[in-house]
């Protein structure tokens, strides 16, 4: 089984990727960027295609939220 990759997966270019997030959001709606975001999760969760690697991923995304926080405060 493999587990959630918790390394730099970007190599030291995790603030290209986060351009390109921002940009691709830039001029949408709220429910758009609802919708852009909802995608994006399908497609990546379906190239990932491990549904214990997924499901950990969404467990990682969940925790601080569920107390009304902004999760920012936990580490993923």
């Amino acid at each position: 089984m493999t587990h959630l990759r918790r390394d730099d997966g970007f190599d030291g270019r995790g603030d290209a990727f986060y351009e390109q997030l921002v940009a691709a959001h830039r001029g949408l709606t709220d429910a758009a960027s609802g919708a852009l975001n909802a995608r994006l999760v399908l497609l990546l969760a379906n190239h990932v295609g491990d549904a214990a690697v997924v499901a950990e991923t969404i467990a990682a995304a969940r925790r601080g939220l569920d107390s009304g926080g902004t999760g920012n405060e936990q580490e993923l």
